[in-house]
This record gives structure tokens, C-alpha cells and sequence, in this order.
């Protein structure tokens, strides 16, 4: 099977057009002309993740990260990405990710995020898709809110605002790095904000409105089993497997 077949499989579900334009989705190592007998799928494209690849016969590795996310102007093995880059290369092994398309996509990202807080009648917290808002079943205080978000996202731990005094409803999300759509979350009518990477400036908020940042990683993470799912509906007697070397980057004691 060819690359592109299952790159074309991804995109019926994420749709590379899809994407934020400052974004690199796609391949970015190899062909969609090549051959490939095996996909593993991570979360991010290390060279551990390539090498675990190449140790179990898979000649593609899917991500949610792009390998290549801004400009490189080098490639040498002391670097982390020139290393993966290059040892991608060396075993020809694809490398094809599927990211903000994959956070707007319904069923990507965003909406496994809401579907583990339990979150109804959704929509786009802004024109650029990626964020959502929707409803609880029922009202919860801040302190109940938080305790949910730790066991639904299995946390060690969290960040969050001036704990509220009113009682949240309407929450508003965006996975990943989401500080630039806290004011599209105040004017949603959300009474909190659940995302990752907020800044120290960022959590200075109004009064009734809470900002829980529950991480990068635990926000994203889901997305590697929907991809796992999505190929394994359409590849049938083909290997597909999921990275015994996905790792959170971030440590906490």
C-alpha cells in the first residue's frame, strides 16, 4: 500500500486544507508514492518513535505534532529534530502528521476534549474552529469542576485561576496551547476555559470566569487512539500499531 493511500484515509477524517496557515501537516519525510507494509502511530515524532518503527517492520510513522514545524535551516545529529529527521530518512520511513486540521476535524481533538467533560450543544468558539463551547449536564461549583477535569483527563495536576463563585455551565475549550482564545471564551458566555500552555499574564481574569490549563499533552493525547481507530476501520490484515515510546516531555514531582 502506498503512502498517500492512507494519508487519503486521514484526510477523509482531517482534511490537510483544513489547517491553520501557519501550520505544516502532512508528510513531512518520504513520498505518498512510497510503499509502505506497516504504520505506528505517536503523538509526537521523536527518534525513539522512529526507531521503535523500524523495530517492529512499520515504514510510516502518523503523528498529531509535525515533525517539521518551523523553518530548519540545518540538519546534524545533535539536534533532536535533525536526529529523527535523519533517521527517518536513513530506514525510509514516512512521516505524515495530522494537526490542527485533526484538532477542528468532528471527532478530532476538540471533541474528544468535550466528550470527556460530558459537554452538550457545542459549537465553534470562533470563526477559526479550532475551540469549542458547549454545556455540562448540570451546574458544578469550581471546586467539583476542577476535581471532574482531573479524573476525566487523569491528571497529576493543574493550573487554574481565582477559583469562582458562581456555578459553571457553559465551558469553553481549545486543546493544545490555547491563551490566544481566552478573550474569545470570555465573550462566549462561558464561565471557564479549559485548555494548555497559559502564560503567568494569562490567568489574571474577570471576576466569574475561571482558566483551568490542564496541559498540552493531557489535552491532545486522545487523539492517537482516534487515529488508531479511524485506519484500523479501513485497513483490514494491514499492521497497524501504536508507539511503545509516546511520552509526555513535561515532568512533574
Amino acid at each position: 500500500m502506498k503512502a498517500g493511500e492512507i494519508a487519503d484515509i486521514l484526510e477523509e477524517f482531517a482534511p490537510v486544507g483544513s489547517a491553520e496557515e501557519w501550520d505544516n501537516p502532512g508528510f513531512c519525510v518520504g513520498s505518498p508514492l512510497q510503499e509502505v507494509k506497516g504504520v505506528t502511530v505517536a503523538f509526537d515524532c521523536t527518534a525513539d518513535v522512529v526507531d521503535d518503527a523500524v523495530k517492529n517492520g512499520c515504514d510510516m510513522v502518523v503523528t498529531h505534532h509535525p515533525l517539521i514545524f518551523r523553518g530548519i535551516k540545518k540538519i546534524y545529529p545533535e539536534d533532536p529534530v535533525g536526529n529523527t529527521i535523519g533517521m527517518a530518512i536513513r530506514n525510509g520511513v514516512a512521516v505524515y502528521a495530522a494537526h490542527t486540521n485533526a484538532d477542528k476535524a468532528e471527532g478530532g481533538v476538540n471533541t474528544l476534549m468535550a466528550g470527556r467533560m460530558g459537554l452538550k450543544d457545542m459549537s465553534s468558539l470562533d470563526e477559526s474552529g479550532i475551540g469549542l463551547v458547549g454545556t455540562l449536564p448540570s451546574e458544578m461549583d469550581c471546586g467539583g469542576f476542577i476535581d471532574m477535569l482531573m479524573k476525566a483527563f487523569s491528571l497529576q495536576h493543574i493550573r487554574y485561576s481565582d477559583p469562582v463563585n458562581c456555578m459553571i455551565r457553559r465551558v469553553a475549550l481549545c486543546s493544545g496551547s490555547g491563551g490566544s482564545l481566552i478573550g474569545s471564551a470570555l465573550a462566549s458566555g462561558a464561565q471557564a476555559y479549559v485548555t494548555g500552555d497559559v502564560s503567568y499574564h494569562e490567568f489574571f481574569c474577570p471576576d466569574n470566569f475561571l482558566i483551568a490549563d490542564i496541559g498540552h499533552f493531557e489535552s491532545e493525547i486522545g487523539i492517537v487512539d482516534k487515529i488508531i481507530e479511524i485506519l484500523k476501520e479501513n485497513l483490514h490484515n494491514f499492521v497497524i500499531r501504536k508507539s511503545d515510546r509516546i511520552n509526555n516531555p513535561i515532568h512533574y514531582r
